[in-house]
């Protein structure tokens, strides 16, 4: 969590007031009133609030009506969730590798691309927005759907356009760690009706019993218990109010860093496909082994690491996947599921290559949008005399 204070207090004080903390009916409509601020944020006509990420990717596939007998191409360099979120809907996660903009291959994506693959989900990893361009072109090209992993990238841009409104759906995640934060939560967009509709009715079990259930189109299904309390919607309004903020703060603090180092020997930048949109939060470095990759990280006053190190977002670590175990009982694991025998679940822990190579020769420094220029002068003067080292 970059930034809370007085607002989110004030905001829960509301909410406390109003002795109700259950979404629906409340008088103080906090969670409706975010959906309807994320949506105009994000630039779609709508966005149901949930209780995680991993929940807005499960809605969103739900909507977008995957499932069993279904591939579903995720990248191998993301938190596994992506991966599980795939499993609980019934369909098989198939892998594809990263570019060294660190975010899913293009290339890779269209060899993966096969007879049963009927989603994608690009993921803007570390604030680092996908080429949607290219994957939209392959989607559009062979009738895919795309479900945009923003979980990272809080209201980061492509193109002027923000992560998330691009493709079919988009998921976000608040939870601590994310750009903007409320402990846990999450949120799905979309601008397709029918997407909305059936994860409205997935993420709240009493869907036949609300009042909006009489404007549905979609037939009410049996579906979770993925809502947010009123009280992580009022902290969501106050921290949607420091967005923009946080993301110029951030922007601000990497491109000094760009600027100050872009002639510097034996620095090069990990790419990005649209820097003005970057979120910002990750400063990347690559190098051309790992072990100068890891003389560099550990300089003094550094503060680097290496993404190949963050087990749960690299494939390799993902052993429920690569062991084949989708779920608690057999009758439900999809990997066991009658659909899903012949689709393609050939895991292994060298399936991707190049993923492995480009994480373990990359160094990422964690970025603040609280950083003045005294911090950043400082933090960019360590960089030097750690590169000057190598």
């Amino acid at each position: 969590m970059y930034r809370i204070g007085k607002a989110e207090i004030e905001e829960v004080a509301r909410v406390i007031e109003s002795r109700y903390l259950f979404r629906t009916g409340s008088p103080v409509h906090a969670t409706e009133d975010f959906e309807k601020a994320w949506a105009e944020r994000i630039g779609v006509r709508y966005s149901i609030c949930v209780s995680g990420g991993t929940p807005a990717l499960i809605a969103g596939l739900v909507g977008l009506e995957i499932g069993p007998g279904d591939e579903v191409i995720v990248p191998a360099y993301t938190f596994m969730a992506t991966a599980s979120a795939v499993l609980a809907v019934g369909a098989i996660p198939v892998l594809a590798e990263v570019d060294d903009t660190l975010t899913m291959d293009p290339a890779d994506l269209a060899s993966k691309i096969g007879p049963h693959t009927r989603a994608v989900i690009p993921v803007h990893m570390v604030g680092y927005p996908c080429d949607m361009e290219r994957i939209l072109d392959l989607a559009r090209q062979n009738q895919l759907k795309v479900l945009e992993d923003a979980c990272q990238a809080d209201g980061g841009s492509y193109r002027g356009r923000r992560l998330g409104s691009w493709g079919d759906a988009g998921a976000f995640s608040f939870n601590h760690y994310k750009i903007i934060a409320a402990g846990e939560g999450g949120a799905l967009a979309t601008n397709d009706r029918k997407v909305y509709e059936r994860a409205l009715i997935y993420h709240d079990i009493g869907a036949e019993f609300r009042p909006y259930a009489q404007g549905l189109s979609e037939p009410v299904f049996s579906g979770m218990q993925l809502r947010v309390s009123e009280v992580i919607g009022a902290i969501l309004n106050a921290q949607l109010k420091r967005l923009d903020g946080i993301l110029t703060d951030l922007r601000r603090v990497k491109r000094q860093f760009l600027e100050e180092l872009t002639q510097e020997a034996n620095i090069r930048f990990v790419c990005s496909n649209d820097i003005a949109g970057d979120c910002g939060t990750t400063l990347g470095i690559i190098f051309d082994s790992e072990s100068i990759a890891r003389r560099f990280a550990q300089s003094e006053g550094l503060d680097g690491w290496l993404p190949i190190d963050s087990d749960k977002h690299v494939y390799c670590n993902w052993e429920p996947i690569l062991q084949k175990r989708g779920a608690h009982h057999p009758a439900l694991d999809p990997f066991q599921m009658a659909q899903n025998q012949g689709l393609r679940m050939d895991y292994s822990k060298i399936m991707c290559p190049n993923t492995l190579d480009i994480l373990s020769r990359t160094v990422f420094i964690s970025l603040h949008p609280d950083w003045g220029d005294q911090e950043v002068d400082r933090r960019v003067r360590d960089c030097r005399k750690a590169a000057a080292a190598l």
